[in-house]
């Protein structure tokens, strides 16, 4: 709750969240904003003068008996000026607006993609905080080019409502009066209106969010088996009828008061103020009072409609558009402004030989827990060492190695590499200092080479003997080029769970750093795969320190030294044959796991 009111006390004005985006799009592509504004009172304006004074010169020529060459001359004109901004606006957007518009989403996504790259884990846990940046990402070009439509629209109808204005100005000043008195005199009920609306549409965007989720987990292929072969499909159905009728229901319930709202604004100043009134008054002038031509009357009547436009434009509706993007804007720009909780230290770490690693009394928790998930942790591992951290599931081993990596900070404590707490080293040139194997590795949609280097610029032989190494052994129908996945080539190679893992350890082999850590590196292997890359980790990384997760305990029997945790606490230390004659939590973990193994294959 405090979090919440920290963010709308300190949320930005509807200018200036509108100034700061439009800081940004002018920076990436300034030729952009300014030709789109140019453009759209180009386009808009000229049939709006027609309407007003083009009209007046052709009703008075034709009432007054002029020429009528000068009649069809000035027809000509009008519509050659219509036909010219028909044609330069289509010609500005094909040759013009298209390209740079292009250059103006991939400039603001690679600002958000940059941002996200180094975005804290830490925000990852907020599910608030992660559900507006998800939205703040996935809406960002879409909020910047309907900004831009309302700027360049805005931009327009203030430049409109000054030209047709001078026109009825300089024709009856009683009548620009009389359409300012009666616009200005519903202006509050427009602005209650495009509150109304905004606090409708955040409802109904409340409930869409509900529904889309529901939506989305009819066609992902994450959730394609579980659906086809289990009875979720009539819950999940139900549960996205039940989103829609709320939206619906939301609907309804603000419908009936905006469509009076909206009956009672257009009479007041449409059918009442410029129809009638305005109507009668002009009316009067022409055919009464004598002092207004049927030019005048058409020009003023027109032009009073138009300029009833651009005020609403102005005032309501514009107010209510620009409140709706502020708010997409505040999202993004809070994100783009978060400060990283991970800070650099001054150091530059060395990419070298291994060193010892001290972890001395470390202590931490995530956000919005109580307990501890590791309580007083010390521990040292010397170069070169082949570590195992085994346990049961939420021990704390993950969140261990997220420390040692600074993907998080202890909460007290410290963490030392070769005598320096890691937190005096830039985060870059520490984290470079590691190669890790997460439980959730991705498998991209690139090369097998690209995929193991992580890079298009690789060396080909240490892509090959990293693969050899990790136990990869499928044939690849074009060697290192051949692509992986089927998103953007349908030839793409397919590869089974245990494949891909081996391609995500290869990359630990691959990478040139003293230190490697796995977290659960045999979860998809075969008993031999994994025989294989127990033996890989002991030989093929022996000029490293590793550091490696498992729950299967068969994989730590040739680590030097195995670190059993429990409830956030290191309760065992030793070799497995140590750990094994202490008769402890580790003996009874691997004894568990080996009598169900030989029952398994007794059955």
């Amino acid at each position: 709750m405090k979090n919440t009111k920290n963010k709308i006390k300190n949320a930005h004005s509807i200018i200036s969240n509108t100034l700061y985006m439009l800081k940004i799009m002018f920076k990436i592509s300034p030729s952009l904003v300014i030709g789109e504004i140019l453009q759209h009172i180009f386009s808009t304006l000229p049939g709006r003068l027609v309407s007003v004074i083009g009209l007046k010169f052709v009703i008075d020529e034709v009432q007054n008996g002029g020429d009528s060459t000068k009649i069809v001359l000035g027809i000509a004109l009008m519509v050659g000026v219509l036909v010219l901004g028909e044609v330069s606006t289509s010609v500005f957007f094909e040759l013009f607006v298209h390209r740079e518009r292009e250059k103006l989403d991939y400039g603001i996504q690679s600002m958000f993609y940059k941002k996200a790259a180094s975005l804290d884990l830490q925000k990852y846990d907020d599910p608030a905080y992660y559900s507006d940046f998800i939205l703040a990402i996935e809406h960002s070009s879409d909020s910047i080019r309907y900004l831009l439509g309302l700027v360049k629209g805005y931009i327009g109808e203030i430049i409109s409502f000054i030209t047709i204005a001078g026109v009825i100005l300089t024709i009856d000043p009683v009548a620009l009066v009389v359409v300012l008195i009666f616009i200005f005199a519903f202006v509050p009920l427009g602005k209650y209106t495009g509150t109304l609306q905004i606090k409708r549409r955040e409802e109904v965007t409340e409930k869409h969010r509900k529904g889309d989720y529901f939506a989305r987990v009819f066609y992902l292929p994450d959730y394609a088996g579980e659906i086809r072969t289990s009875g979720i499909f009539g819950l999940l159905r139900k549960r996205f009828n039940e989103s829609a009728d709320e939206v619906v229901s939301t609907q309804k319930k603000y419908v009936k008061k905006l469509d009076i709202l909206f009956f009672l604004q257009d009479m007041g100043i449409r059918s009442i103020g410029l129809l009638l009134v305005l109507g009668l008054y002009i009316g009067y002038k022409t055919i009464v009072d004598g002092t207004m031509t049927a030019g005048d009357y058409v020009a003023t009547f027109n032009g009073s409609l138009l300029i009833s436009g651009s005020i609403l434009s102005l005032t309501i509706y514009s107010i209510r558009s620009f409140t709706e993007r502020s708010k997409m804007i505040e999202k993004c720009r809070s994100f783009l402004n978060e400060k990283e909780l991970i800070a650099d230290g001054k150091h530059i770490a060395e990419c070298a030989e291994p060193e010892k690693i001290r972890i001395k009394n470390i202590t931490f928790a995530y956000e919005g827990n109580d307990k501890n998930t590791l309580d007083g942790i010390s521990l040292e591992i010397n170069p070169y060492e082949k570590v195992a951290l085994v346990g049961y599931n939420g021990a704390g081993k993950t969140t261990l190695t997220n420390l040692l990596l600074r993907l998080y900070d202890v909460k007290s404590g410290v963490i030392e590499i070769g005598g320096r707490d890691i937190r005096e080293e830039t985060v870059l040139s520490h984290r470079n200092r590691f190669a890790a194997v997460f439980q959730d590795f991705q498998i991209f949609s690139a090369t097998v080479g690209e995929n193991v280097a992580l890079s298009n610029d690789y060396d080909e032989e240490r892509v090959w003997k990293a693969l050899e190494s990790a136990g990869f052994d499928k044939e690849l129908p074009e060697g290192l080029q051949t692509v992986l996945l089927r998103e953007f080539d349908e030839d793409g190679l397919m590869l089974s769970g245990g494949e891909q893992q081996k391609i995500a350890i290869a990359r630990a082999f691959y990478k040139d750093c003293p230190y490697v850590i796995l977290d659960e590196p045999s979860a998809n292997l075969d008993p031999i795969s994994e025989y294989e890359l127990n033996h890989a980790m002991m030989t093929g990384a022996d000029n490293k320190t590793v550091i490696f997760i498992s729950h299967r305990l068969s994989t730590t029997k040739h680590a030097d030294r195995i670190f059993m945790m429990e409830n956030g606490k290191i309760i065992e230390s030793g070799s497995h044959d140590e750990l094994m004659n202490m008769g402890g939590k580790y003996a009874q973990m691997f004894n568990l796991q080996a009598e169900k193994y030989v029952n398994g294959a007794q059955n």
